[in-house]
């Protein structure tokens, strides 16, 4: 099992390989998104992310699925209607993330 601190390790070594895979900016722009709104829904992403790049919601949904799923650094909560997810950066990485955010 895994101490939180190994958890944490990992996680960074993920994120950091996922943004220096952004040849476009999006991947950074996105999780800048995250960082001042800390809480998103998918067409709320797209809506910002769509002023400054070529995109589609279907690949802003898939962006936000590997964040979330993937990386770890996303929770996912359901709003009452089922329609719509709500996607909110944990508290605990909003340090790393601004950090690397900035720094790759």
């Amino acid at each position: 099992m895994r101490s939180a601190s190994d958890l944490k390790h990992e996680i960074e070594r993920r994120l950091k390989g996922y943004l220096k895979r952004d040849t476009s900016g999006i991947r950074h722009e996105l999780l800048s998104i995250f960082i001042k709104t800390r809480s998103v829904t998918i067409p709320e992403a797209f809506e910002q992310l769509k002023t400054k790049f070529t995109i589609t919601l279907q690949s802003v949904a898939s962006m936000i699925g590997t964040v979330a799923s993937r990386i770890g650094i996303l929770s996912v909560q359901k709003k009452n209607d089922n329609s719509t997810s709500v996607y909110t950066l944990r508290d605990k990485y909003t340090d790393m993330v601004s950090t690397l955010v900035q720094a790759v």
